[in-house]
């Protein structure tokens, strides 16, 4: 017997998929592939460190409405220090 869940999507109709166990699955050929493009990249990007030298001098950055939204997410998330499990 399959069971569906509904899922939501980007349309706002509901989808299903198939609720059941499923194996976990590992690739190691993915993680090569990761290791690989990492290795792809300086340690050291010079234009983002530019560009943070640049953020650090800004007195506006992060603007206040940014600030303000951060903090209200904050409050509004759980306290999970709280929490009983």
């Amino acid at each position: 017997m399959i069971v569906r869940t509904a899922l939501p999507s980007a349309n706002g109709q509901g989808g299903t998929r198939p609720a059941g166990v499923r194996p976990d699955q590992f690739s190691s050929e993915g993680a090569a592939f990761l290791k690989s493009a990492l290795d792809q990249e300086p340690a050291i990007r010079p234009e983002m460190l530019e560009r943070a030298h640049a953020l650090v001098g800004d007195p506006d950055y992060p603007s206040t409405a940014v600030i303000q939204h951060v903090a209200r997410q904050i409050l509004a998330s759980p306290d999970l220090s709280e929490s009983d499990t």
